[in-house]
């Protein structure tokens, strides 16, 4: 096991564990990225949780470190049902440079996540959602829609979400 996932493993879920040290490394150290993704692919559920915490700091920084991995994202990790993972690669995903059927594929994605289980999921997934919309304003009318009804049903932190996503797409609108 290389030493970055060391720093990661053990614990318990409740606990982000040394992400925070973790991403500041990767962010020194790019090419450590490719092993924050390789522990996304193992079996325990703690070490995939920080390696996408430590992931999505990362790219939060540094968008353009997820574009060896876009496919990786949208293909595989994305479909992964651990919620703590699922909380992290929404806002990754919403990162991602898309072409148009790659953006569908990740529009639909996302419209998934938030019939998750999840709190949390539903509201990475609003917000990934709104970030899209920021970015293209093809988007805006559909995912503002969208929003407008999660804000409705959802619970209240997706209530508070939606809000500030609207007043944000609606003042990009012109509405």
């Amino acid at each position: 096991m290389h030493e970055l996932l060391r720093l990661l493993s053990g614990g318990d879920r409740r606990s982000i564990g040394r992400a925070n040290a973790v991403a500041a490394l990767v962010l020194d150290q790019p090419a450590l990225l490719g092993v924050l993704f390789d522990g996304l692919a193992t079996t325990d559920p703690v070490l995939r949780m920080r390696c996408a915490d430590a992931a999505e700091k990362v790219t939060a920084m540094r968008p353009d470190y997820l574009v060896p991995y876009k496919m990786t994202l949208i293909d595989q990790l994305s479909q992964v049902e651990q919620q703590e993972v699922r909380w992290h690669v929404a806002p990754m995903l919403a990162r991602l440079p898309l072409a148009e059927p790659e953006e569908a594929l990740v529009l639909a994605i996302l419209r998934g996540y938030t019939k998750d289980r999840s709190s949390i999921v539903k509201t990475a997934a609003m917000q990934a959602l709104g970030d899209l919309a920021v970015r293209n304003p093809r988007l805006r009318a559909e995912v503002l829609a969208q929003i407008r009804e999660f804000t409705l049903i959802g619970t209240p932190a997706m209530q508070a979400r939606g809000r500030k996503l609207i007043a944000r797409l609606s003042a990009l609108n012109g509405a």
